[in-house]
């Protein structure tokens, strides 16, 4: 999974294959901006802070919400600079076209020193995972060979939480570490991080998919063209963030917590001037993004932040 996902964002445009919120509505990005300049607030103001994004895709979400922040937020604005964790070329070049100023990382433990505000928008869901079957106590791990599955005895894996019972359960090592390396930076030298991503709260079994041309391929087909996936479980990413020594909140759905947010206050306010065709888009795109038949509910989000942080924008009491 993880070579294949290499090769795919290296060489593919991805972006012909799946439509990420980002891509979906500018409102995405803006409130996340607008967020970030809160949670900037609430740490006390640092200057400068690091803004981070995982996985920044096109660069749409960082170009959506630097727009709002020199507009709404100039301080915030002014104090943030932006830095994006990147390994495709091809991706970094559309990144730079968006937003310029950038500066680029292969992996977080390049980002320079000092408080961060770090959001992962649909990063966790693409790292590789390893999946095990437990049938009457009998352990086997699945594995790739010759284009086919193969299900290869091995001990029970350590630290999960088994439940006494049977079937597949998976486990996405290179999430939890990135999350507890994030976590452990954010207890020493300050910040907030903001994870967004399909997924559950407890694990979720077999969820590995690929997608292509915008439908449902087989995983073993065509590697490299196609992208590879995982439910990501937030169960487990909130067990590794505590880890670290962080503290983490939610998850909520993304429904919930992008209208609280005033995702649809907005959406009728970008409407209001625009012809009916515009407008019909533009509150079809923030229905998308928070009805639970379409994003609001698969979607979840949750932040991790310094131990006994106050509650953040957008999450439950």
């Amino acid at each position: 999974m993880g070579r294949a996902n290499a090769a795919y964002y290296a060489a593919q445009d991805p972006f012909s294959d799946f439509t990420t919120a980002p891509e979906i509505s500018q409102i995405f990005g803006e409130i996340l901006g607008a967020w970030a300049a809160v949670a900037w607030d609430m740490l006390g103001r640092p200057t400068p802070v690091l803004l981070a994004e995982a996985g920044p895709g096109r660069g749409t979400l960082m170009a959506d919400a630097r727009r709002l922040t020199a507009r709404l937020a100039p301080a915030f604005h002014a104090a943030a600079a932006v830095h994006f964790i990147e390994t495709s070329p091809r991706l970094r070049a559309e990144q730079a076209k968006r937003v310029p100023d950038a500066t680029w990382h292969d992996d977080l433990s390049t980002l320079p020193g000092g408080p961060v505000l770090l959001i992962a928008n649909e990063f966790l869901d693409a790292l590789p995972i390893r999946q095990f079957r437990v049938d009457e106590g009998n352990w086997t791990e699945r594995f790739v060979q010759d284009g086919a599955f193969l299900n290869l005895p091995c001990p029970a894996p350590a630290g999960l939480d088994l439940a006494e019972t049977d079937g597949i359960l998976e486990v996405n090592e290179p999430a939890e570490a990135f999350v507890e390396a994030l976590a452990a930076r954010i207890a020493r030298q300050s910040g907030v991080a903001l994870l967004l991503d399909y997924g559950s709260e407890t694990n979720p079994g077999d969820s590995l998919q690929a997608i292509r041309a915008r439908g449902f391929a087989d995983p073993l087909e065509a590697a490299g063209h196609a992208d590879l996936t995982a439910l990501v479980d937030f169960g487990a990413v909130g067990r590794a963030a505590r880890r670290g020594g962080a503290a983490v909140q939610g998850p909520a759905t993304q429904g919930a917590f992008l209208s609280a947010l005033g995702l649809f206050q907005r959406a009728e306010r970008l409407a209001r001037d625009r012809p009916p065709e515009e407008a019909g888009v533009v509150m079809a795109g923030a229905r998308r993004l928070a009805d639970p038949m379409a994003m609001g509910r698969l979607f979840k989000v949750m932040a991790v932040t310094p131990p006994d942080f106050p509650l953040l924008p957008g999450f439950p009491a």
